[in-house]
């Protein structure tokens, strides 16, 4: 569900933020909607948020309100209503929100460098390649993870699978091919590299790497915001304290990562997103019928 924290759990921070825009000389410039995946939805992100959240409202004579998201589906509506003024956003969303709903890029998220997809399967496995996947059970990610839902799915274009299973996290994801509940997981090398230690009784084998980075997720602005405050805000975000910016996540003098492959690697995938739950699954574009 999408989350937005009763008004109490705000109080402070909006009237530190008003006191702030009634001592400026500057005209009031209303309300920045900042939003944020939240996976878990605890309350902890307000107090992440809170010191940044104070800084920006006090230079851009602004209210700052955080509306986390649990999950991308809701994030990606939100994006579609134009409702959020700034985006912390990991790539899968990071794509969707440029492609589609005009979000211009401003910093790079604090993240893994040089990631990539990758699938496995037990060591033991008969299968050797992505094409012996035909006819099998895979399990994937969730809907806007880059390494465990776009990449995969891309990379599995035009096969038939018996089923998907979407699992919750990569360790679900390594623990359903332990189990052998699916033929082989979508993961990142790093998310491997942690959890495969924990199954003490199976060892894993990189059945496919992808040879395409995923680029590191982005702050977004978005196109309700008007150009010459958006550079405003831009210039305000880079001349943040580095305490300030670590805390959100954000590198305010990194450079905006390239998003021209992943973004076509999500409309491709968005071409087939309505067979997912199909059994079997048929990764590939059902073509219109053909009048006689």
């Amino acid at each position: 569900m999408f989350l937005r924290f009763p008004r109490r759990l705000f109080l402070f921070n909006l009237l530190g933020l008003t006191f702030a825009s009634c001592q400026s000389r500057r005209p009031f410039q209303g309300t920045l909607t900042i939003g944020v995946l939240n996976y878990g939805g605890g309350e902890q992100i307000i107090n992440q948020y809170a010191k940044f959240n104070s800084y920006l409202g006090e230079k851009t004579n602004s209210i700052i309100q955080l509306e986390p998201a649990f999950n991308e589906n809701k994030a990606v509506e939100r994006l579609d209503a134009r409702a959020w003024s700034l985006v912390f956003a990991p790539p899968g969303l990071a794509a969707i929100a440029i492609a589609r709903y005009q979000y211009v890029p401003l910093f790079p998220l604090i993240g893994i460098n040089n990631l990539r997809s990758i699938f496995v399967v037990r060591k033991d496995s008969s299968i050797s390649d992505l094409k012996q996947l035909q006819g099998q059970t895979v399990a994937l990610g969730q809907l806007g993870s880059a390494t465990g839902y776009y990449f995969p799915l891309y990379n599995l274009y035009g096969i038939t699978l018996a089923e998907i299973l979407f699992a919750p996290t990569p360790k679900a994801a390594l623990e359903l091919v332990a189990q052998g509940k699916a033929s082989a997981c979508a993961v990142s090398e790093a998310e491997l590299s942690l959890y495969a230690s924990q199954f003490s009784q199976t060892e894993f084998r990189i059945l496919f790497k992808d040879p395409h980075y995923v680029p590191l997720g982005v702050v977004l602005i978005g196109p309700n915001v008007e150009r010459n405050r958006q550079e405003f805000i831009r210039k305000v975000m880079s001349e943040s304290p580095s305490g300030l910016a670590q805390e959100v996540g954000y590198v305010p003098n990194g450079q905006v990562p390239d998003y021209k492959y992943m973004i076509s690697v999500v409309d491709r995938v968005s071409s087939i997103a309505s067979n997912l739950q199909n059994k079997p699954v048929r990764l590939f574009e059902s073509k219109p019928p053909t009048n006689p």
